[in-house]
């Protein structure tokens, strides 16, 4: 397995990538910094449940997860709210590719 590294930019906070996102979608999920990216991502693959298999657009994507008790990351709005996120998940490619993101809980 390798990171997927294109997705580190917007996965932190205050890094133009998470702007154009924030900008982009209305919102982003991000880390407030690499040190809680790399924390989160050793105690999800420590520790982490299995949530499933998620198939979209014909792309097979295994999800990990686990519940902190303090927030990991804050969802962004583009009016500037922020929403403390306290699930971090790990999404693997069936080929080996994966990448880590806060979020509120379990992808569906």
């Amino acid at each position: 397995m390798a990171y997927e590294l294109k997705h580190i930019p917007k996965s932190i906070e205050g890094t133009p990538a998470a702007e154009r996102l924030i900008t982009r979608e209305g919102a982003a999920h991000v880390f407030p910094d690499m040190a809680t990216l790399a924390r989160v991502e050793n105690a999800i693959f420590e520790g982490g449940q299995f949530t499933g298999a998620i198939v979209r657009g014909g792309t097979v994507t295994e999800r990990f997860g686990m519940m902190f008790k303090t927030p990991i990351g804050y969802r962004i709005a583009a009016d500037g709210s922020r929403i403390p996120l306290y699930y971090g998940e790990a999404k693997i490619s069936a080929n080996g590719p994966y990448h880590v993101m806060p979020r509120i809980g379990p992808a569906r």
